[in-house]
């Protein structure tokens, strides 16, 4: 059903076409599928929304896409600066605020509540003005921090802030510390997550919700927003994603893993279950009162 300007064309059946509307369907959309096809299917819908004038935020972690319609490109790499610490975002507006800056930290090293809050004080007093102060600090939340504070954490916050343009694409291509990876993730969605106008691509979904970090900006980016839609692209069908909510889109995949997603979104057994083959595709959506399962060859 093609329901609004946002609409995109992503199936043909018989002569009819397919589209996926996240004003109607929801505004995340699932994307399962094997080897490339997931991010052939995010770069074809990310070029229909980049031609409608939306921003592109892209969570890339094979290093697949083109760079071409990036206005910025931030690449996340074991044992490099990042110039990601958090208060020196906040510091400089690319955060929203101290408190978002202490939060992240809260999540990534496991602070509690009141070490959380006095860490927000001296963030707020100027006595502590970046990640690697709150590590070497005597107070309580810096013993907690370098529990698991590593020379790798040292060099990441390093580097100055980067400036975040209309589009913009993080590539994990070259990071193999899945540590990094998700604290790199959590820290730029918090910094992406109330834009408006903008398409938020996420692949692989599953490797980077793995960590602790990563799976904290599940409802970061999620959560319905208007003006905002977001692609979970994955080749592993993992159960928080399973579990997120909106549409789903499955691509050519094994039997057995096409039953899992069919049943996590609720499609009974029987003829509505279809085998998808290469090329093909099965989009699963909900209305408030039905089911919807809708086949077809992909656009692409």
């Amino acid at each position: 059903m093609k329901y609004s300007k946002l609409a995109v064309k992503i199936l043909e059946y018989e002569e009819r076409e397919i589209y996926y509307d996240p004003v109607y369907h929801g505004r995340s959309l699932k994307i399962f599928g094997i080897d490339d096809d997931p991010t052939k299917v995010i770069e074809y819908i990310g070029d229909r929304f980049f031609e409608k004038e939306y921003g592109l935020v892209f969570f890339d972690t094979r290093g697949k896409y083109s760079k071409e319609k990036f206005d910025t490109i931030v690449k996340i790499e074991d044992n490099k600066p990042t110039g990601l610490d958090p208060i020196k975002m906040a510091k400089e507006g690319i955060l929203k605020d101290f408190y978002t800056a202490a939060t992240i930290i809260q999540t990534i090293y496991g602070l509690d509540r009141s070490l959380t809050d006095k860490l927000y004080s001296d963030i707020l007093t100027g006595k502590i003005k970046s990640v690697p102060e709150a590590a070497v600090s005597k107070e309580k939340y810096g013993e907690v921090i370098r529990e698991t504070y590593t020379t790798l954490d040292e060099v990441f916050f390093k580097g100055k802030p980067p400036e975040l343009g209309k589009s913009v694409l993080i590539d994990f291509g070259n990071a193999y510390s899945i540590t990094l990876v998700g604290m790199a993730f959590l820290i730029l969605a918090a910094a992406v997550k109330d834009r408006r106008n903008t398409l938020i691509g996420i692949d692989d979904a599953a490797v980077l919700f793995y960590t602790t970090p990563g799976s904290a900006a599940i409802p970061l980016l999620t959560q319905p927003m208007r003006g905002r839609v977001t692609l979970l692209a994955s080749r592993y069908v993992a159960e928080n994603l399973l579990n997120a909510p909106g549409p789903t889109l499955i691509l050519y995949n094994d039997p057995d893993l096409q039953s899992m997603i069919y049943e996590a979104n609720g499609v009974p057994q029987g003829a509505m279950r279809k085998h998808v083959l290469k090329g093909e595709g099965a989009f699963v959506w909900r209305t408030t009162q039905t089911l919807e399962v809708e086949f077809g060859k992909l656009s692409i």
